[in-house]
This record gives C-alpha cells, structure tokens and sequence, in this order.
C-alpha cells in the first residue's frame, strides 16, 4: 500500500465516495483515503471529469493566479498579500493562518 502524502503515517485505501460540492453541485468521485488522517486524493480522471462536468454547467471559477516577488525581512522571506483578497477574506494583522506544503505547492489558510 501507498503511504498518505499529506501525513505520511497512514495508508491510502481505494475509495468510490469522495464528495465535491461545488456552487450546490454534488460530484462522487473514485480515489483513495488515507487511514491515518483521513484526506482524500481523488484519481485524476475523475477530478477532470468532475471539471469539465462543472464548466458545463457554468459553475467551475476560473483560478486567480497573482505573480509576487518574495522579500526579505529579518533573515526570512516574506510574502505580501493584495489588498483585494485581503478585503475578500476579512484579514488583519492579527488573523492567524496555517501554512502548509503540498508537493510543490505553499497552502495558506486563514482560521477562522
């Protein structure tokens, strides 16, 4: 069996109920759950499948990609968040986030 990528103590098991909910849409989808922490990885095909489905439908949102340089302050980088999604997620300077890693990807999440 294949380890979890996200906590890398689980295994990933075969599934055929992960569920999408997109704009009141809902998507069941085949992939493989982690027994550890439970995420989910849904295969491929079936996340294609469910993207063409929703651009049909007309509720699947293009991406915002924004382009930012990273600075330095302090002996660390640090990274700038645009006004608008600021404003769009209610932050402040006191909101705590969560930064995680995935693959090559950084995942910032404000809590709430």
């Amino acid at each position: 069996m294949k380890k979890c990528l996200a906590c890398e103590k689980g295994e990933l098991i075969k599934v055929e109920d992960i569920i999408f909910e997109i704009d009141g849409y809902i998507f069941i989808v085949k992939g493989e759950r982690c027994t550890n922490c439970n995420e989910e990885f849904p295969y491929e095909e079936e996340t294609q499948r469910v993207i063409l489905t929703a651009r049909k439908l007309g509720v699947w949102p293009e991406s915002l990609k924004l382009y930012r340089h990273l600075s330095m302050s302090g002996g660390g980088l640090v990274f700038r968040i645009p006004s608008d999604i600021e404003k769009q997620l209610k932050l402040t300077e006191k909101t705590e986030i969560t930064i995680s890693k995935i693959g090559n990807k950084i995942v910032i999440e404000p809590e709430n």
